[in-house]
């Protein structure tokens, strides 16, 4: 890495006092948002810091992430301080997987690398990440894990509001009632509520606990009088971010003295960037990545917006540790022999140019005069993202009969396709426009029994045709009625076309899942496409040691998501 700029000892003229002066722009621009005390000096590029520990250890940080030329090295290395650090306790190492026999209170059937996750979970005491790819049966593990092992109920699952009364059938198919004198009970299935009202009351005795992540904080002193053993947390990306009120509630639940298993589940832990593992592990595994602030240290530099990315040459030995100690994630092409391959075509279609600038033109006029009436910096950024999520929809209106036809040429080869979208309106049109297929649906505010619906309508063949919305339509369905899978429109993670394209490659699936991406000539999706390839790089090299190597742009963005399988031309 080349130098990005320089770091002197001076004599200060404005202070008086001897400092450390920091030259080049983007060093200057690190300085400015990490250290408060320094001030600009006389260059356009130049920042003064004051000389003292805290400020040096600062400075240190940055170095060792965005080389500095140092000027005074004699002076730089008498003021870094001689810090000496006990020797970590080494977490326990989870030993090679064997296949493990699930408990009588399980009364279900596990294939053979399900058997291994059973074993994972006994050989990590109940608390682990469970980060198999979806659709390889986390859940049936997790089930199998909590009818063998002693003392895990009562049991609290939390997950997505969509996937609640999944778990609720999972769990009466799965599991025998075991009695308070230890008798199972073959024909009844344990005990269960959903919580689906914030209000607070008595939760009653249960052996399961259901519910979603956004009642979470709400319910918390309820949920805390449980006498709570297990806690399993289902799609635990949602606890990515330390700073919200479901990722505190989980943090102090899973830190009660009755809890003794915490198991993660997802098939995408990381959605955008490496950092996000940390706050999935701190719950798991308290101590396993030390403090946020020293994981970023060692793992990450924060880049340009003052997000922590995981360092390149760090992340195959975050994944290391990941899954020495923590962490067990396998690939279908790895367990899964039996399931065809998943392939990935990226198809640039037209869209209508003229309308998509004039209404750029509005869009980007309003987005000024919204940032004149600013009053603050928060005022502003809203105003640019509500400029960007209305360049997005007319970007879909403007390429939307070309993916209609799209569609339709599909539907003429008599198979079953599912189409996602992003928008309300665009979701709506292509209803609209595809009518005559009797389109089945997915989309945000629908009832738990009107999803269901038209998951079984689908799936039972009576209609050919779904249209789901992106993000309402990418956890907890089973969509293997379907080889065709196309994107009208992109997401800003790659997490959520992975999850997406899984509703129809996974367990059930008996034929090529074929996953089209369109994009619009000329539009916003190639510079969406490109940023998902980039976040793909980080997430691949940590999660699977795999990162695909191109030699072009143009074979790069083929990929739109994560890059876990063969990609291979389509021809015809």
């Amino acid at each position: 890495m080349t130098n990005f700029g320089t770091l002197e000892y001076v004599l200060d003229k404005f202070s008086g006092t001897w400092s450390w002066k920091v030259t080049g722009e983007r060093a200057v621009a690190m300085v400015s948002r990490i250290i408060p005390q320094a001030w600009y000096g006389d260059g356009e590029f130049e920042a003064i810091v004051p000389d003292d520990p805290k400020n040096v250890l600062q400075i240190k940080w940055i170095m060792d992430r965005y080389p500095l030329e140092i000027l005074s090295k004699t002076t730089w290395q008498k003021k870094l301080p001689i810090t000496t650090k006990p020797a970590p306790k080494k977490p326990k190492r989870i030993e090679k997987l064997q296949l493990a026999n699930p408990g009588k209170q399980f009364k279900g059937n596990l294939l053979n690398f399900q058997r291994e996750g059973l074993d994972f979970l006994i050989k990590s005491s109940g608390n682990a990440l469970l980060a198999d790819e979806m659709g390889l049966g986390k859940t049936v593990e997790t089930l199998s894990y909590i009818g063998t092992e002693q003392g895990t109920f009562p049991a609290l699952i939390v997950a997505p509001l969509v996937t609640l009364n999944n778990w609720q059938r999972e769990i009466e198919k799965f599991l025998k009632l075991k009695s308070r004198n230890g008798r199972l009970i073959d024909d009844k299935p344990p005990t269960s509520t959903i919580i689906r009202v914030g209000k607070s009351e008595d939760l009653g005795k249960y052996d399961f606990y259901i519910i979603n992540y956004e009642l979470l904080f709400k319910r918390y002193k309820d949920l805390a009088k449980l006498n709570l053993k297990t806690i399993v947390c289902d799609e635990v990306q949602n606890l990515r971010s330390k700073t919200t009120q479901k990722y505190h509630a989980i943090k102090k639940l899973s830190a009660l003295e009755s809890v003794r298993y915490r198991i993660g589940l997802s098939g995408t832990p990381i959605y955008n960037r490496g950092s996000e593992i940390w706050p999935i592990v701190d719950i798991l595994r308290p101590g396993l990545l030390g403090s946020f602030k020293e994981f970023c240290e060692y793992f990450c530099y924060i880049n340009e917006k003052g997000k922590a990315i995981v360092l390149e040459n760090k992340r195959e030995s975050l994944r290391n540790m990941l899954q020495k100690h923590v962490m067990l994630r396998r690939k279908k092409t790895d367990v899964l022999q039996e399931l065809k391959e998943k392939i990935r075509h990226k198809e640039i279609i037209d869209a209508d140019i003229n309308y998509y600038n004039k209404e750029l033109e509005k869009i980007w006029k309003k987005l000024e005069d919204d940032r004149k009436a600013a009053q603050n910096a928060f005022d502003a950024s809203t105003a640019y993202q509500r400029a960007i999520q209305s360049e997005r929809q007319v970007a879909g209106v403007a390429k939307l009969p070309h993916v209609i036809n799209f569609v339709k040429n599909i539907m003429e080869i008599e198979e079953s396709v599912v189409v996602f979208c992003h928008h309300k309106a665009i979701h709506s049109l292509l209803h609209q426009a595809l009518a005559e297929f009797k389109p089945a649906s997915i989309i945000g505010g629908q009832s738990d029994k009107e999803r269901q619906n038209s998951i079984d309508t689908f799936q039972n063949g009576e209609t050919k045709l779904m249209i789901a919305g992106l993000r309402a339509g990418n956890v907890g369905i089973n969509l293997t009625r379907a080889k065709y899978v196309i994107f009208a429109e992109l997401d800003w993670s790659p997490a959520i076309h992975l999850q997406a394209e899984d509703r129809l490659h996974r367990i059930g699936q008996k034929s090529t899942v074929f996953a089209y991406y369109l994009m619009g000539n000329g539009t916003l999706d190639e510079h969406v496409a490109r940023v998902l390839v980039d976040k793909s790089y980080e997430i691949d090299a940590i999660m699977d040691n795999k990162v695909e190597s191109f030699e072009n742009k143009e074979k790069a963005e083929l990929i739109l998501a994560q890059i876990h399988d063969k990609i291979r031309s389509i021809t015809g």
